[in-house]
């Protein structure tokens, strides 16, 4: 294998977390803001890339690095080191309510292709790169954009679902509609694409958006029923203007603000 075995449990359930244990010398790479924690033997160093064997001289790891700042993501990966005699663990926690998901690479053909913010945490030799759409349809209305991530190697990587995880197996030819949003991610062989809504009653007043993900098989397909951008959107509707009490749960509620001149048409 290029990627570091590692061994790892997962802990929780609306909050999880995931403990892996290193052997000594064998790493694990990280986002930013993953960490949880570890135990003393194990060192922790930030890394340029994602320290992967494809990272081939200075060039490479600049062409690593500027693909990720495309995804949104930090120039630099936190790696842990096991500097240690025996066997050492380091955890990595959820960023929110939800699912952790294993995806051993080796079983899905050496790629994964998952949204652009649902990576977690991989065995030091996974490459954690970006996938660009071919598809300019895809591109501008797919909810990712014209860019999501992609896994590659032998090893073991995680990412986060948000709310509960339902994983779907498509047979050839086999399509599934899904809000954009909901997408986690799926195996390289399954092809994804977005379609229009379509009606004009469904355009205008369906409150789903314009268009949905279709995933074709064959292929796995990780489906998440908490996007965090839907959870995002209902905090901050949530939030008072001005300080003020929305009054959920009150008759007057919704009357109190457009008397109070707070609700504007």
């Amino acid at each position: 294998m290029n990627a570091h075995e590692i061994d790892y449990q997962i802990f929780g359930e609306e909050m999880q977390y995931v403990e892996i244990e290193l052997d000594p010398q064998e790493a694990v790479v990280a986002e930013a803001g993953s960490f949880m924690m570890m135990d003393s033997d194990i060192q922790m160093n930030t890394i340029f890339g994602d320290g992967s064997n494809q990272e081939k001289g200075v060039l490479g790891k600049l062409f690593s690095a500027g693909k990720r700042m495309l995804t949104g993501e930090s120039l630099f990966m936190t790696a842990f080191l096991n500097m240690g005699q025996g066997k050492k663990q380091v955890s990595f926690a959820s960023p929110y309510p939800g699912k952790i998901l294993p995806i051993d690479l080796s079983e899905k053909n050496g790629k994964f292709i998952c949204q652009k913010d649902a990576f977690l945490c991989a065995a030091k030799g996974v490459s954690i790169g970006v996938e660009f759409s071919k598809k300019l349809g895809r591109g501008l209305f797919g909810g990712e954009g014209f860019i999501m991530q992609k896994l590659e190697g032998d090893g073991m990587a995680f990412v986060h679902a948000g709310g509960t995880l339902a994983k779907k197996e498509l047979a050839s030819g086999e399509v599934l509609k899904v809000d954009t949003g909901c997408i986690v991610g799926f195996s390289q062989t399954v092809d994804y694409d977005i379609e229009f809504v379509g009606g004009i009653k469904n355009t205008i007043f369906g409150g789903e958006g314009l268009f949905f993900a279709t995933l074709r098989g064959p292929g796995t397909v990780y489906i998440q029923s908490l996007p965090f951008s839907r959870l995002a959107s209902r905090v901050l509707a949530s939030i008072p203007r001005g300080g003020k009490d929305k009054g959920e749960g009150s008759l007057l509620g919704g009357l109190g603000d457009i008397i109070g001149g707070d609700r504007r048409f």
